[in-house]
């Protein structure tokens, strides 16, 4: 009996704003991936419109499940339920594992069907942006599991992990909107640094968060993002350099 008014005093006490933060940030994410994917993939593959190789609606699919789970594990660890969370941490690893393997693979038909365009440069060029944010996503997300038993450090960057594979998600309300008809092919790579910048400022919520209730922006945060709009902004000069066409162009070769 002690035992379980104990455990459900632990709850109480673990169930606080910040948990019930993180779990409106992680819904924010899943909202954002939803809706953004909504007007160019979901409603034109709903209506049968939509066509594209399997490779890509693995990748589609396994990256909207890690955000329903990112949702269920923040759910738990608001709930108090930390045991459960840390159990459920193995299928974080695999899922995330799935999504760099598939992350690459989505990349590599990506420059094979520009190739088949007639667009192989372009190809190769944007190729750097789905690479190095799948790339951004694994370093932090090895990061945040090396840091599980720090869990101020452990959910800041689990929040800067989802947000950093957003701007795809964001890029398509841009592409809606914004972006003028034009031929089949690959974007310039330039396009892709204000979709970043956008989902961006979900950190912005929390580091205002963060200065509000802690009296100062966690070093995750500030250095994260820092590192974020770094890789976002760098693709643009990196993908025109010949060692990045060297690199992924010998990629593409061995994928045709």
């Amino acid at each position: 009996m002690t035992t379980l008014t104990d455990d459900r005093r632990v709850r109480a006490r673990d169930a606080s704003p910040a948990r019930q933060f993180y779990l409106h940030m992680a819904l924010a994410c899943a909202a954002t991936a939803f809706l953004g994917f909504a007007p160019t993939y979901r409603l034109p593959l709903a209506h049968r419109t939509f066509s594209a190789s399997p490779v890509i609606h693995f990748h589609g699919l396994l990256f909207f499940t890690w955000t329903l789970y990112f949702v269920f594990q923040t759910w738990l660890a608001a709930s108090g339920r930390v045991v459960n969370h840390r159990a459920f941490g193995i299928v974080g690893v695999s899922i995330a594992t799935a999504m760099v393997i598939l992350g690459f693979l989505a990349s590599v038909h990506s420059m094979t069907h520009s190739a088949a365009l007639g667009q192989a440069y372009a190809g190769v060029s944007f190729a750097i942006v789905p690479m190095s944010g799948i790339g951004f996503f694994a370093v932090v997300f090895i990061l945040a599991i090396t840091n599980t038993r720090r869990p101020e450090i452990h959910k800041r960057l689990m929040l800067l992990a989802a947000v950093s594979i957003l701007d795809a998600a964001v890029a398509r309300w841009f592409i809606v909107f914004l972006a003028p008809p034009g031929p089949p092919g690959p974007p310039p790579v330039p396009v892709t640094i204000a979709p970043a910048l956008v989902a961006s400022l979900l950190l912005v919520v929390a580091m205002v968060r963060d200065k509000r209730v802690e009296g100062r922006v966690h070093p995750v945060y500030i250095f994260g993002t820092i590192a974020l709009i770094a890789v976002k902004v760098l693709n643009w000069p990196v993908s025109e350099t010949a060692a990045w066409h060297w690199f992924a162009g010998g990629i593409l070769a061995m994928a045709q």
